[in-house]
């Protein structure tokens, strides 16, 4: 399932410069920084660093290791990134643009299939209702086997029978 982009009221640049602008030491906004925002939101894709990294390699974009690794950290905190911890790897989100959404996950192939379900988002909405507890987000991974890995198995099993 592939989710819908939502209407936003600023670009994630924009917002990623009114972020920097708002702390309370004002960041500027470099021309590395306004590269990698780019990339990164030219399209709706999970990775983690070493991805990026390979991925802005082949595209020729030349953004030091540091940048792009200080640069997520801000783009998290910003509050356009979401990280989403998969055993030793840490995987980013897009968290601005995007609806709330859960994540399944292959442990075979890393398989990440996003999905949303009312119920699950009123579940822990009565959940922080009975505690009293104001939720600033979540993040639900779910791990297994994705259908095409255990297609393979089961083929697997019906030769060797």
């Amino acid at each position: 399932m592939s989710l819908p982009a939502v209407a936003v009221s600023q670009t994630p640049e924009e917002r990623f410069r009114e972020f920097l602008a708002s702390r309370p030491k004002p960041q500027r906004f470099t021309d590395q920084q306004r590269d990698l925002v780019a990339h990164i939101f030219a399209r709706h894709k999970h990775f983690d660093t070493d991805e990026l990294l390979a991925d802005l390699d082949r595209a020729k974009k030349n953004i030091s290791r540091a940048t792009v690794y200080r640069t997520l950290l801000k783009l998290v905190e910003a509050g356009l990134l979401r990280r989403i911890e998969i055993g030793v790897r840490t995987v980013y989100d897009h968290d601005y643009g995007y609806p709330q959404h859960e994540h399944l996950v292959c442990e075979r192939c890393g398989t990440m299939i996003e999905f949303q379900h009312p119920a699950i988002d009123a579940a822990l909405r009565q959940v922080a209702a009975e505690h009293n507890f104001r939720s600033d987000g979540h993040s639900l991974v779910v791990r297994g086997t994705c259908a095409d890995c255990n297609a393979a198995t089961s083929a697997r099993r019906r030769l060797v029978m």
